[in-house]
């Protein structure tokens, strides 16, 4: 067999689209399937009324998808004597431009209904999970309404208590219909202690600052970081501590160094 029958007959690779650009309205209807096919796959809604709402990983999903990943730029303690709460500001980072191109700011309280048993750590990581919702929803709310959804985070539904968990009799344990995400941000919602019983006391954790977060996303910009690593790791980038954080620069640099010393000798 020649070698031009050989080369007829070998498969054609098809190039795979790494991301979307939000300024075509050709891709980003393309996009619009995709992310509809990942929600109902991964059951990412919560449904209220009737009517579903996407958790904050489904907008996150559609956010890496264009490029574009939230930064918690703040998170302030506004609790008093009787109320533990929390206001977080988070900005929207664009990969391709370098910019900001959007932002949100939510708040989360302990005296919302169905969140009167919850400790201020998981307060504190709603209000961000909240804010990140938000931003995106600033500026891909038609983009979710494409892909058959209602335009509105979740955890704003939550809000509230438009959720169906709000709608459950107080009790010890949060009911086990409160928001999924929590699980995505921070630990599940804690039982409450008896009344007689002594209070532990749970520090909220240092998250990765604003300058650790930039740096991994400058890292996984670079060419021989895979897709599938950069959207991993973009998608749990609010999660990480300081610790973490500075472990993943370092590894992502070494990761870096080694590919590129495995190409040159390749070469």
């Amino acid at each position: 067999m020649s070698e031009a029958t050989k080369t007829i007959k070998e498969p054609v690779r098809k190039t795979k689209v790494e991301s979307f650009d939000i300024s075509r309205s050709d891709e980003t209807l393309h996009l619009a399937t995709d992310l509809a096919k990942f929600i109902k796959e991964n059951k990412l809604t919560t449904t209220v009324q009737g009517k579903e709402f996407v958790n904050v990983e489904g907008w996150q999903y559609a956010g890496s998808r264009l490029g574009i990943v939230p930064i918690v730029d703040h998170v302030i303690n506004v609790s008093t004597d009787q109320e533990i709460k929390y206001q977080a500001k988070v900005t929207l980072f664009d990969m391709k431009s370098g910019h900001t191109v959007g932002a949100g700011f939510a708040i989360c309280s302990n005296k919302e209904q169905g969140k009167k048993f919850y400790q201020e750590f998981a307060i504190m990581s709603m209000a961000q999970t909240r804010a990140i919702g938000k931003a995106y929803r600033n500026i891909l709310a038609w983009i979710i309404r494409a892909a058959g959804y209602e335009p509105t985070p979740a955890e704003e539904m939550d809000y509230g208590g438009n959720s169906p968990a709000a709608a459950q009799p107080a009790m010890a344990v949060v009911p086990a219909s409160a928001p999924a995400v929590v699980s995505a941000e921070a630990p599940a919602p804690m039982k409450a202690v008896a009344a007689d019983a002594p209070a532990a006391e749970v520090s909220a954790p240092a998250y990765a600052s604003a300058s650790q977060k930039e740096e991994i996303i400058r890292l996984l910009n670079h060419p021989v970081i895979s897709r599938p690593e950069k959207t991993k790791m973009l998608l749990n980038i609010n999660r990480l501590d300081e610790e973490r954080a500075t472990q993943a620069i370092a590894k992502l640099r070494k990761a870096i160094e080694d590919r590129e010393n495995g190409q040159a000798a390749a070469a």
